[in-house]
């Protein structure tokens, strides 16, 4: 890589102009001069100048001056970006626009880029007419300056995660309103879609064609994979939805709101079509987990005290009062937090809402962990005594919000609260343990053994 960089202290600052408080970027023209871009909002052209060198220091060769001064933004010029043709690109903070300039610094065109993305901080320039912006509210947007931009992946806090049944694909979503669904294996976005609210939890159907997205207002939605249309909507409560999971077989769809109820649905055709069914009632708080038995009979759930309950969904969502009679029941997957299986994934002196999320592998052999202290744990299961011996991974900026493995156990998908970013981390067998080595990012390029990030 080379680097190149200026020496202020060769940079005379004629008295023509207002000197700037603070330079924000630079970049070489075409014809050899120096852009710069500053907190004034100006584009200066600098050019070599003649003047004495004494007065510079020892070793000083030569000098730059300013040649022009060009008004481009409203507030800080943030970043300059030269095109292949010799066109300039600059991005502005305060006006949030983007412009194209000629080779002698003429605006031909702009765009604005929407306030909830925020300011222009970074331009990249994909083949001369598509671009890449970094904005200061964490997002990457793509586009052109005639149709606009839009957002590549998140741009606010994530909570809802599902990987597909079977194939490498993931979908997540979050307060952006945005679903978006992922591709593993090439670490690209397939597509994404926005809602009218925001996306908190989702499930694919086992039969891969559909899946279910929980709102924050009790409404739940149905998006067909290969259109990204609504097949069905419906509401339950007007509190928010922490949870959908269907039965092994894909007959029912059980989804969980923080009004305390575990709302029952049959389902037919194919994910397209549900019919209520029942209403688990007896959470004294907001439900936070919950994981279907292998026979799609019964159901362990988790609450917002820290309850464990269990329910004979097929005997009518009645609750089973004998807890101890579902220690030995056979889970098709392991979500909750709380549980007989999982005791030993929680730290002396940990508070009760310091684990996020929880998730079993497919082989039954691995859980991994989610926490609010920005790791990743992995466990082997199961793991029912205090204190048990984990693999801790670093990675994420931010609180830990979920996590879910691929449908081969290949991968282990992770999503990150404040910092918007998407982990894919790639399993590594070892005897009677298994580790991650982070692989992909969805925001972000990779440390340890790395690959293109999404």
């Amino acid at each position: 890589m080379v680097k190149f960089s200026i020496n202020v202290n060769l940079c005379l600052f004629s008295q023509k102009y207002k000197k700037p408080k603070f330079i924000q970027c630079f970049v070489f023209s075409g014809t050899g001069d120096v852009l710069t871009g500053d907190s004034e909002g100006n584009i200066l052209t600098w050019g070599k100048s003649a003047a004495d060198i004494k007065t510079l220091g020892k070793g000083a060769k030569e000098t730059y001056q300013i040649m022009r001064q060009t008004r481009a933004h409203e507030g800080s010029v943030f970043t300059l970006c030269v095109l292949q043709g010799g066109g300039i690109l600059s991005g502005g903070g305060k006006d949030r626009r983007v412009i194209r300039w000629s080779v002698d610094l003429a605006p031909e065109r702009e765009c604005e880029i929407p306030e909830k993305f925020g300011a222009v901080r970074t331009i990249a320039d994909v083949d001369g007419e598509e671009l890449l912006v970094g904005t200061t509210r964490n997002a990457i947007l793509r586009g052109t300056l005639s149709d606009g931009f839009v957002a590549i992946g998140h741009v606010d806090e994530l909570w809802g995660l599902a990987t597909h049944p079977s194939s490498n694909q993931f979908l997540t979503c979050g307060h952006d309103r945005q679903v978006c669904l992922w591709n593993g294996e090439e670490h690209t976005l397939d597509w994404c879609t926005t809602l009218e609210e925001l996306g908190l939890c989702a499930d694919f159907c086992p039969t891969g064609g559909v899946v279910s997205v929980g709102l924050n207002t009790g409404r739940w939605v149905v998006l067909d994979l290969q259109t990204r249309e609504s097949v069905w909507e419906y509401t339950d409560g007007n509190e928010q939805l922490s949870v959908m999971r269907y039965s092994p077989d894909g007959s029912f769809l059980a989804v969980g709101s923080h009004d305390n109820f575990i709302y029952i649905y049959s389902v037919t055709d194919s994910g397209r079509r549900y019919t209520r069914f029942g209403k688990c009632t007896g959470h004294s708080s907001f439900i936070t987990h919950l994981d279907w038995s292998k026979d799609g009979k019964y159901i362990m759930s988790n609450s917002g005290d820290y309850e464990i309950l269990y329910w004979d969904v097929a005997g009518g969502c009645k609750l089973l009062r004998n807890r101890f009679e579902s220690k030995d029941r056979e889970w098709a997957s392991y979500t909750c937090v709380l549980g007989f299986h999982v005791m030993g994934v929680w730290l002396e002196g940990s508070d009760g809402t310091d684990i996020n999320a929880l998730c079993r592998s497919h082989s039954e052999r691995m859980v991994a962990v989610a926490d609010d202290f920005c790791k990743v744990h992995l466990f082997q299961y199961p793991c029912p005594k205090p204190k048990a011996p984990s693999h801790k991974y670093e990675g994420h900026g931010s609180h830990v919000t979920n996590v879910c493995f691929t449908h081969n156990d290949s991968h282990l998908i992770s999503l990150g609260g404040k910092d918007t970013c998407v982990l894919q981390w790639r399993i590594i067998p070892g005897g009677q343990s298994n580790s991650l080595d982070r692989s992909t990012s969805a925001s972000s390029t990779s440390i340890s053994s790395q690959e293109p990030g999404m």
